[in-house]
């Protein structure tokens, strides 16, 4: 059977509720007391009891953080930004990927709702948030990561997709580049459909130049690569002359394809690429990518700060706050056509 609160007590010569109080308030026992309370708990090896702290409290110490896609290092750095965050508070981030499953992404917010965490943080599938918002409703704070969610009544934190398009696309068009394509899906992803809206924005004020959506079933290396050979596989003046991806990973398998197939498509001086996320193996790329930079630190703190002012408030009195960031072109070889010194 595990030591107790009572063997410590016990062991250290003090009242179970002095030993409650070292663990939740210790600034309220004197240093000394602390001192013993604690060579007692190493010297036992007690453990306590979160489960049952838990349901005393109605809330754990825990952060649910639901993402697209764990392999996507643009998530493992929000993820790691946001632990960094939520250890100065005392709070632990659990971690889900959804996979862009809307199934397993409900399966997470169901799961973190059974376990009472303090505050979920999810980068949603799609537009229905009716789930988040009981979950929000019942008094547990939810915020939005990499989706804007202003005029909801959701707390978010998200970058300027449009904008970041929008860059993009002139970065191409500013090179000379007129037969663009556009390279990402599912189109049920906010951040996919408003990248290219972005681009076509910009497309749209360049005489000559043209956008041709190509649609993926992900946002992975593989789907990049596919559509990659397929381009391989075009007659030389049917290809596009640049080709803008929906993130970096996309981007490098598109990459990959016209470097290991031999196929003498060459990057850039037939085909301009660039990708979004700038993580860090675009720049280390057989081909530095070139890409928009997410302020992904920024992004993950700002979601674990976002969720403790949401729940120092009440769901109802709360005013949700929706910061975006500004996103910021990176030019590489990719685009460039000259190495990085």
């Amino acid at each position: 059977m595990g030591v107790s609160m009572r063997d410590v007590a016990a062991a250290a010569s003090v009242s179970v509720g002095t030993v409650s109080n070292v663990l939740n308030a210790p600034e309220k026992v004197a240093p000394a007391t602390v001192a013993r309370v604690h060579a007692a708990i190493e010297s036992l090896g007690f453990v306590r009891n979160d489960a049952a702290r838990q349901l005393r409290a109605g809330r754990s110490r825990c952060v649910g953080l639901v993402v697209l896609d764990v392999g996507n290092p643009f998530f493992t750095d929000i993820a790691r930004a946001a632990e960094r965050e939520a250890g100065h508070h005392d709070l632990t981030v659990l971690l889900g990927t959804s996979d862009e499953d809307v199934l397993r992404e409900s399966a997470y917010i169901d799961a973190f709702d059974q376990q009472r965490v303090f505050g979920l943080m999810v980068s949603p599938i799609g537009d229905d948030l009716e789930r988040l918002d009981a979950l929000r409703r019942r008094g547990t704070p939810v915020v939005l990561v990499d989706r804007d969610a202003t005029g909801s009544p959701f707390d978010s934190v998200a970058v300027d997709d449009i904008a970041g398009g929008r860059l993009a696309a002139e970065h191409l068009c500013g090179l000379g580049r007129r037969r663009i394509a556009y390279v990402g899906g599912p189109t049920n992803l906010r951040q996919v459909t408003d990248r290219r809206r972005g681009a076509e924005e910009a497309i749209a004020q360049v005489p000559g130049a043209a956008l041709e959506v190509i649609e993926t079933p992900s946002l992975t290396v593989l789907a990049g690569r596919e559509v990659g050979e397929r381009l391989q596989r075009r007659k030389p003046g049917e290809r596009p002359d640049a080709v803008f991806c929906a993130n970096d990973l996309v981007a490098m398998g598109v990459l990959q394809a016209f470097t290991m197939m031999g196929g003498g498509v060459r990057v850039p001086e037939d085909i301009a690429l660039i990708g979004y996320d700038d993580i860090d193996f675009a720049r280390s790329a057989v081909v530095a990518l070139s890409s928009v930079r997410q302020p992904t630190a920024r992004i993950g703190a700002t979601a674990v700060d976002l969720l403790l002012s949401a729940a120092a408030d009440s769901p109802d009195g709360h005013t949700p706050a929706n910061p975006v960031f500004q996103p910021e072109l990176v030019a590489r070889a990719s685009t460039l056509g000259v190495r990085e010194g």
